[in-house]
């Protein structure tokens, strides 16, 4: 995702401690230590994901459910029968020139070949994430790597992780370049030449992990105080019941499934989409190779910090359902794709100026991204003793209560690019994802599916972010938005 993965890897604005406070469902034991000041209330504020489904939320979530697998199949099957127009298969729809099923009946199905591949994948990822313990942290200055504490769950506990996503990584690329250069197991097209036949094993995992992790819930959480039941079945199975469901000690569902397969999947799907490139016209063009970069970039920017994304929305906040299981499985690495998808069927060799210019909005983008996350990173670490361009920060100084009762205390730091806007890391972000989309030229409007998706998400996700702060920090939230007025675009928005 993950930005979610389908849900956007980018960070939650919240600077010192974060906690999701609930009210307790049951009673159990937990994978984790209680942390905080022992200053009991009679009743902590409920703030985080709802307990309650209005029926707007509903409607929502059972459309999401029923088009979200037809939204990634339309327009995978687009690029394959229609070279990746989207308008096309509607017009033959309208005309009477193509239907429904026989646009199915075109897809390649589902095989054995593909699905062997998939499983070969997901295993050698599962034994890279509990097998090998990160070793990189001690040889690379500056990683952070190894077993690290997550941040405080809604009841109270703090998780133990094991951070090696920057190794797998590298041991799955070292392999996949020495595959291609010395040893030759398979081709490097491999995945683009099974691209739809995995979209139907991706899938089949997607609904299966998010099916387990339902049942899991009611029949053996892992910490039951952290587990949210609204009495509505289809939102309790999007939007998941279980806070951080676990298998053993060590294997935890939301950063195994946020992090592998599908983001380690996400550069070694480029690279065979260069290849195939490479294939059919003798040449991989400079647009696919911006793609590639700017994307890796991103990518290798997650596992780098990978320590610090576990304080971020998907693990502080959000619940391990079918929102996080399929989306990670299957929205993903067809959607966050597209554009190596796209230049496969259609090569842009792009004028030097607009490549110039885009890998310099690329790189901007990623610089405010980046810049923002280490100024708060910073500002936590240090407790607010540091700079931020060349001062001391200036910060809203918070309380909040978890569901133990417990009185725990923050700060909101309104200095640099947080004093901007409140989440100008989405706004670094935004300028990111546009830059991959631009470099496929304007020919057709599949590529840009990517931005408008991203600016949809990223403005949902400011509002429910400062829905929850608001909730969360009270009055205090109110001072700190009055202190920053705007969210994503200073002076506008």
């Amino acid at each position: 995702m993950g930005r979610v993965k389908w849900r956007s890897i980018t960070t939650y604005n919240y600077i010192m401690t974060t906690g999701e406070a609930v009210r307790k469902r049951h009673k159990g034991s937990s994978n984790g230590a209680r942390a905080g000041v022992k200053n009991h209330a009679k009743e902590p504020v409920q703030w985080g994901r709802a307990w309650e489904v209005d029926w707007f939320s509903l409607t929502g979530v059972i459309l999401l459910l029923c088009f979200a697998p037809f939204i990634v199949f339309f327009f995978i099957m687009a690029c394959d029968q229609y070279q990746c127009s989207i308008t096309h298969p509607l017009l033959d729809l309208y005309n009477g020139d193509a239907t429904l099923l026989t646009i199915w009946n075109r897809a390649p199905s589902f095989t054995w070949a593909a699905a062997k591949i998939y499983a070969i994948w997901v295993t050698f990822q599962v034994v890279l994430y509990m097998c090998v313990p990160d070793f990189m942290h001690k040889i690379l200055p500056g990683y952070v790597g190894g077993v690290q504490e997550g941040a405080r769950t809604p009841a109270g506990l703090i998780n133990k992780y094991e951070v090696n996503g920057l190794q797998c990584w590298i041991i799955t690329h070292v392999l996949w370049v020495a595959n291609a250069q010395y040893f030759h197991w398979f081709s490097p097209t491999i995945i683009i030449d099974n691209w739809i036949p995995l979209l139907w094993c991706t899938n089949i995992l997607g609904y299966a992990v998010s099916t387990f992790a339902f049942i899991k819930a009611y029949l053996f959480p892992t910490n039951p105080e952290d587990c949210k039941f609204t009495g509505n079945i289809f939102y309790n199975y999007m939007m998941g019941i279980e806070f951080n469901p676990r298998i053993g000690k060590w294997f935890d569902f939301k950063l195994f499934f946020n992090g592998r397969p599908g983001i380690v999947a996400w550069t070694l799907i480029n690279l065979s989409y260069a290849a195939k490139q490479q294939e059919l016209y003798g040449h991989v063009t400079n647009s696919m190779i911006l793609v590639n970069v700017l994307q890796a970039i991103y990518v290798l920017d997650f596992f780098w910090n990978e320590a610090w994304y576990l304080k971020t929305i998907d693990i502080c906040h959000d619940h391990f359902g079918w929102y996080l299981g399929w989306g990670d499985c299957v929205w993903l690495p067809f959607l966050y794709t597209l554009q190596g998808l796209y230049l496969v069927y259609n090569p842009v060799q792009l004028a030097t100026p607009h490549a110039t210019g885009v890998l310099i909005l690329g790189l901007a983008g990623y610089y405010i991204f980046r810049s923002g996350n280490h100024q708060k990173d910073l500002f936590r670490r240090t407790e607010g003793n540091c700079k931020i361009w060349g001062k001391k920060p200036t910060f809203i100084e918070c309380s909040y209560r978890s569901a133990d009762g417990r009185i725990h205390k923050s700060k909101l730091m309104t200095s640099g690019f947080w004093g901007v806007a409140r989440h100008m890391n989405y706004t670094g972000d935004l300028m990111g994802s546009l830059a991959y989309c631009l470099a496929c030229g304007g020919e057709h409007l599949l590529p840009y599916f990517y931005i408008v998706y991203m600016t949809i998400l990223l403005v949902h996700r400011c509002i429910r972010d400062e829905h929850r702060c608001s909730n969360k920090y009270g009055k205090d939230w109110e001072r700190y938005t009055a202190a920053v007025p705007y969210r994503l675009l200073p002076n506008i928005f």
